[in-house]
């Protein structure tokens, strides 16, 4: 089969590449041949998806590292860079949300909010920026935010406003960096049933998620897997998405189509 994602060979860091989404991510950019290293929080996890990825037969390392701070965020990335030769692509997916009502949101939890969904965004970028044009390289960067930046987020309005602000510091980096050939692409996913969201859920005594997203009117009437957000990702790093920068692609199973009101009939029909 022909190369046509243009990443065989290629170096590429996935970061949050431990589990769920970033570990689908580094599966499937091993399938389309590129190298990569995996950068988790948790290092055992890094390397157990390194041994994965490894077995596609494409090189990979494991990085641990703590992003949210800037000497973690250029170490993680520097690292990558030296181990990899260079860096081609560097997919991030770190975030986390809390919950809670905007009247109890105190401001150590705001900022731990931005912090875990927007800040590390800034960092790793500008970290992998300065390798891409330091070696006139170009590059490209793709960013996880969440469709609670483009919905009112109800007791997470933190997350949301950081999602929000990670969609467009994603425009500003499209526009600075695009005369170094750096694209910069975001995906917007609803709710993924990856381990950590799958397990909360039933901590709170939901077994069933496909229902509710059925009852809630979403179109494809079930929760998005992991791999369904892989895919988009590795799209916008690949040579098929080569005009396309400073976008976000929403991955919600339609919900953002579906009008809200009339219910099912056509609307100003009568009974």
């Amino acid at each position: 089969m022909n190369d046509v994602f243009g990443l065989e060979g290629r170096p590429t860091l996935v970061v949050g590449g431990g589990s769920g989404i970033g570990r689908a991510t580094a599966l499937l950019l091993a399938r389309v041949g590129a190298n990569v290293a995996v950068a988790d929080l948790d290092g055992t996890r890094a390397e157990q998806v390194r041994d994965e990825v490894a077995e596609s037969g494409v090189v990979a390392f494991a990085i641990a590292g703590d992003v949210t701070s800037r000497e973690g965020a250029d170490d993680v990335v520097d690292r990558a860079h030296a181990a990899l030769g260079g860096l081609h692509a560097v997919l991030n997916i770190v975030g986390i949300a809390s919950w809670g009502t905007l009247l109890d949101l105190d401001l150590a939890t705001w900022e731990l909010d931005l912090r875990n969904n927007l800040t590390h965004h800034l960092l790793v970028g500008q970290a992998a920026a300065r390798h891409m044009i330091e070696d006139a390289s170009g590059g490209r960067l793709a960013l996880v935010t969440s469709v609670s930046g483009l919905y009112g987020a109800p007791n997470h309005a933190a997350y949301g406003a950081a999602k929000a602000g990670a969609m467009a510091l994603g425009r500003s980096m499209a526009t600075e960096w695009a005369p170094y050939g750096i694209r910069i692409n975001t995906v917007a996913p609803d709710i993924i049933a990856t381990p950590r969201v799958v397990a909360g859920f039933e901590e709170r005594g939901v077994a069933d998620m496909d229902k509710v997203m059925a009852a809630d009117g979403v179109p494809l009437a079930r929760w998005g897997q992991p791999e369904e957000v892989a895919g988009p990702l590795v799209f916008l790093v690949s040579d098929l998405a080569g005009f396309m920068t400073g976008q976000t692609l929403v991955v919600d199973g339609g919900t953002r189509v579906r009008f809200p009101h009339g219910g099912p009939k056509p609307f100003g029909d009568e009974e």
